[in-house]
């Protein structure tokens, strides 16, 4: 069976940094047997194990990490977490469409919300609405469009010109933007960190785990390698995202995409006055474009910069980075990056995941398409829905779509490269 490397991650990720040490769980050693077994503590895998313990408490679950809780892939992302669709969530075209896919997203934010409330812990979470700026012709037809979108959907919103953006993120980079209402930052690594915290009793987090191989057991089910472990379960869920595929899995639907962030290092008082209001975050109006964000009082955070199935050189990516702070904030050209990390997510052709049985007593979800946080949830608490009480994919898999077939290669990876020239050109200063 085919091995399942870990992202090559370079450097820790710098949400976790930020957060107290923690001692993480030992990994699992010798034989376990179990009755679920679940690979992956990211927010699919998470919302999945707590999900089996609800429906099914007489366990025994056994979610399985590769890493540390909190330098995961669940970790690294921006922040924003909405309880609306983010791809087309304000679409007009699919309006029907769209006003489903919000009702799964605004299921996973509850859930989210329910579980922090119950659990006592705090993620730096924050309502600040959400901004999508643009700085290019194409940019501001984008957001004219999603004006359109809100206003059909009933969502509050406003539209910023150049001035209004200036007050409240201190630039005058972008041309516009709207502002919905809803939309929320946190800190993503004190929320994974939660979530694995609070976990009910028939789930055991195993740590710095790998599952290097998955083969069928000789007396049913499905069993587990870890190096240090074996581990047979009834029911497996593979909830690593791309890395599926290393497992033999769903290769012609999914490619991994290693995208960067970093957080500045502390501000003075002088400089923080050019950030604008106190709590903000700012999504490009293209997707290959430069997201930003205000931290705490006195950081920024800057994500951008995407590779194909493997990782930039740091030097490379902090230099990047740093080239687009500075080009939005020219004033700023003095500070710093402090923390600068990897993250990796999982991307499909039409932008739809794939979700569901695999084969008897084998099932997965990935291809969150950037968009895990709230999605990756409820994904991963209907797929745990399924498993237990039969509730039947036909529904969410007609409303998310099913990710379709990507070339072969050398023609996968040909075609990624000129489609990301291509759409690095429309994006221009987006990025």
């Amino acid at each position: 069976m085919s091995r399942s490397p870990l992202p090559d991650y370079r450097d820790p990720c710098g949400w976790n940094v930020l957060l107290p040490k923690r001692t993480p769980n030992p990994p699992a050693r010798g034989t376990l047997r179990v009755k679920y077994a679940v690979v992956g503590a990211g927010f699919t895998g998470l919302a999945a194990a707590r999900r089996l313990a609800e429906l099914d408490p007489s366990g025994p679950i056994a979610l399985i990490e590769g890493t540390e809780i909190g330098e995961g892939s669940s970790a690294r992302n921006s922040g924003f977490a909405n309880p609306r669709d983010s791809k087309i969530g304000l679409s007009t075209s699919e309006m029907a469409r769209a006003e489903k896919l919000n009702d799964y997203a605004a299921e996973g934010f509850a859930s989210l919300m329910e579980i922090m409330q119950a659990g006592g812990f705090s993620c730096d979470l924050e309502r600040a609405g959400r901004i999508t700026a643009a700085a290019t012709d194409a940019g501001v037809a984008k957001i004219r469009s999603m004006a359109e979108g809100a206003r059909a959907h009933g969502f509050a919103h406003e539209f910023l010109d150049e001035g209004d953006l200036k007050a409240r993120i201190g630039t005058t980079y972008y041309r516009c933007g709207i502002r919905t209402e809803e939309g929320y930052l946190l800190q993503p690594a004190a929320l994974v960190r939660g979530l694995a915290g609070t976990l009910p009793e028939p789930v055991t987090l195993y740590e710095t785990a790998p599952v290097t191989g998955i083969d069928r057991a000789a007396g049913g089910g499905w069993t587990l390698g870890t190096g240090e472990a074996q581990v047979t379960a009834e029911t497996v869920i593979l909830a690593n995202n791309a890395a599926i595929k290393h497992f033999g899995h769903w290769r012609d639907g999914l490619v991994t995409i290693y995208t960067y962030a970093a957080l500045t290092e502390e501000m003075s008082e002088a400089d923080c006055a050019h950030l604008g209001v106190p709590t903000w975050g700012l999504l490009p109006a293209h997707r290959l474009g430069t997201t930003v964000r205000r931290v705490g009082k006195n950081r920024m955070m800057v994500r951008s910069l995407y590779a194909y199935e493997k990782t930039l050189e740091p030097g490379d990516v902090r230099t990047a980075l740093t080239g687009c702070f500075h080009r939005r904030y020219p004033m700023l050209g003095h500070v710093r990056l402090e923390h600068v990390w990897g993250g990796t997510t999982a991307l499909t052709m039409n932008g739809s995941p794939r979700w569901g049985r695999i084969d008897d007593g084998l099932y997965g979800s990935a291809g969150c398409n950037g968009s895990g946080l709230v999605k990756g949830t409820v994904l991963g608490k209907r797929l745990a829905e399924h498993i237990v009480t039969g509730d039947p994919e036909t529904a969410l898999r007609q409303t998310y779509g099913w990710a379709n077939r990507i070339a072969p290669e050398p023609f996968r990876t040909l075609g990624f490269h000129v489609v990301s020239a291509i759409e690095r050109r429309k994006a221009g200063a987006e990025m």
